[in-house]
């Protein structure tokens, strides 16, 4: 099922009357783009560079955990510079429609995806020096659809060079707020691949504005939960040390002087022993969950 594009397509422009109002984000802490129809896109001269990127989904009702609905399995993909984005690039207008080179980009990448103009989702100019408008396309897909595109991409020619692996979008929050998508904004993006991500759930409506304005929020606040709980485990680490230090240096001085292991003192140096022994287990264990925690 081809998404139903909100911008209006090409085509003349009407002879009278004004234009709806086309469709903003409106989500406070991300900047809005300005968006422009595809009439209007395709008239803005030699000037101006296209991009077109493509969103492929799919209804998931599966249950992570057996408790949270996934609701869609949305696809993007991690770039060869660290970056998220979605599968597409740039197309030269000279050569391609903007279908066109979107198709040829998309089979380098994917393989085996072909999108049209009723895919077409919106276009925005973007902010910058460069002359940039962006395109962006929607498909819905079958879950079974989408797992052979992320199968067909691992075997592309892209891939493990411009592109390191296709990812699936969270589209849940956890109960702390954080886990789900508000983490998964919190990553780095490139372009207006943010913007689109965010523009496309809030129009095919994939998450309630008022749940992405949350999760957008809570990218914003600082992570104090996270930052007590590395201090608090610091803090046990640091008198665990102390403890142990105190134990070798015992265990040291009486080494040093046999003559004081009389009476019931060996019994206490191997007392000594097994706590200093103790004690590094538990300095290192509580390491290695500091680590977990942290991840």
């Amino acid at each position: 099922m081809a998404a139903v594009g909100t911008m209006a397509a090409m085509g003349p422009l009407p002879a009278m009357g004004a234009l709806p109002p086309l469709p903003t984000l409106g989500v406070p802490g991300v900047p809005e783009l300005k968006p422009l129809t595809r009439y209007e896109a395709m008239r803005l001269g030699p000037g101006w560079s296209h991009s077109c990127h493509a969103m492929l989904y799919a209804p998931n009702p599966g249950m992570l955990f057996g408790r949270i609905p996934l609701r869609y399995a949305v696809l993007m993909q991690m770039r060869f510079d660290g970056l998220l984005g979605f599968p597409g690039g740039f197309v030269d207008r000279r050569y391609w429609s903007l279908e066109d080179g979107l198709n040829r980009v998309l089979g380098l990448g994917l393989g085996c995806v072909r999108l049209t103009e009723a895919d077409y989702l919106c276009s925005h100019l973007t902010e910058g020096p460069h002359r940039v408008v962006a395109h962006f396309y929607a498909r819905q897909l079958t879950l079974e659809e989408l797992h052979t595109i992320e199968i067909s991409a691992v075997h592309s020619r892209d891939h493990g060079m411009e592109v390191m692996g296709m990812v699936r979008v969270p589209l849940y929050t956890q109960k702390d707020r954080m886990g789900g998508l508000p983490n998964f904004l919190a990553n780095s993006f490139v372009g207006t691949a943010k913007f689109q991500l965010l523009f496309a759930l809030k129009i095919l409506n994939m998450v309630p504005e008022e749940k992405l304005a949350e999760a957008v929020a809570a990218t914003q606040r600082p992570k104090k939960g996270a930052l007590d709980h590395a201090g608090g485990a610091a803090g046990h680490h640091h008198k665990a040390g102390n403890e142990l230090a105190r134990a070798g240096n015992e265990l040291g001085e009486r080494a040093e002087h046999p003559g004081m292991l009389h009476g019931g003192a060996e019994q206490h140096l191997v007392g000594l022993e097994g706590e200093a022994e103790a004690l590094e287990q538990q300095v290192g264990l509580g390491a290695d969950e500091q680590g977990e925690g942290m991840e």
